[in-house]
């Protein structure tokens, strides 16, 4: 086995997957199949589209497999033909049996986007964000059949900023595990990596995000209402009701005591002021500043815009 061009199946579905793939692709290892989830309707249309890693893929003439399960045997002789050194797994959405996991000499690495065993499960980056987590960042993982409970081969972190959404986020993670999973692959084929098993203490689970979670509640704190918009954004986008009709908040600015006279008094979801550039909002413990908002039907647009639309001061959100 030559590892520095090792054969790699890859299985992943999401654009931060398809970052990881466009990195092998790059390097000298060897692209043997890729697998990922089948087609599914997309956008407002819903239109059967591919995934981010289906599409790099085919680019590359790489073949493609689409099993809507593997724990049937056919899908796994189709893994097997691939005769892969290893299985790169990122955010794929399949659970691999042992079957599949025992396949390649070098078993399975997973690319996972949170400092393990904190955020095992499917939404690491918007929990962290959603709990104020200060540092983030990613673990290469052999893979065995629990849920992220693999032994750590590599791990690298990084600070969450203060108004870091989960789509700047995401976007620092996912280089971040492509640049982390060059590095692991030669030095787990040479066995010149420890593997680090998994403390028992500090284990979270990021349950997936549920649209009924993004509605605000502005009798929280300044700082909590932030957490959720900045992890609402992209999807599903924090919102709240005002003047009768839902509206999305894509951003927002945390307010120092300093910066305002407004009058205390105001109940929590009241706007108090219209700025330049944002619409300030009473919350449970101070105010907040939303910065880009929507109206139903209409694109996002900076608070001087939106504001244009309605009489604002005063009118608050339910």
């Amino acid at each position: 086995m030559n590892c520095q061009q090792l054969k790699i199946a890859f299985a992943g579905t999401p654009e931060f997957a398809a970052v990881a793939l466009d990195a092998l692709l790059a390097s000298d290892h060897e692209v043997v199949g890729v697998l990922t989830q089948p087609d599914r309707p997309a956008g407002r249309g819903r239109k059967v589209t591919p995934s981010a890693v289906k599409m790099r893929a085919l680019e590359a003439g790489v073949p493609v497999l689409q099993p809507l399960s593997l724990r049937d045997e056919a899908a796994v002789a189709e893994v097997a033909s691939l005769n892969a050194d290893v299985l790169v797994v990122a955010a794929y959405g399949l659970i691999l049996p042992t079957s599949v996991l025992e396949l390649p000499a070098l078993g399975c690495l997973n690319i996972h986007g949170s400092l393990l065993p904190r955020w095992r499960g499917a939404a690491p980056i918007h929990r962290a964000i959603l709990a104020g987590d200060t540092e983030t960042g990613v673990c290469i993982m052999q893979m065995d059949k629990g849920l992220d409970t693999g032994d750590v081969l590599l791990r690298k972190s990084l600070p969450i900023g203060d108004d870091d959404t989960v789509a700047l986020l995401h976007d620092k993670l996912a280089a971040l595990g492509a640049s982390a999973l060059l590095e692991t692959l030669p030095l787990r084929c040479k066995g010149e990596l420890a593997a680090q098993v998994q403390p028992e203490e500090g284990i979270t689970y990021a349950e997936k995000l549920s649209k009924a979670e993004a509605h605000l509640d502005f009798s929280q704190t300044s700082e909590q209402l932030h957490r959720c918009v900045r992890a609402f954004n992209p999807w599903p986008v924090a919102e709240g009701q005002l003047c009768e009709q839902r509206v999305r908040i894509w951003q927002s600015q945390r307010v120092n005591d300093a910066q305002t006279t407004d009058d205390d008094t105001a109940t929590s979801g009241t706007i108090v002021a219209v700025l330049n550039d944002a619409v300030r909002v009473k919350t449970g413990d101070g105010y907040l500043d939303l910065q880009v908002l929507q109206w139903p039907g209409k694109k996002a647009q900076e608070a001087s815009a939106f504001s244009q639309a309605h009489s604002l001061i005063g009118q608050r959100f339910s």
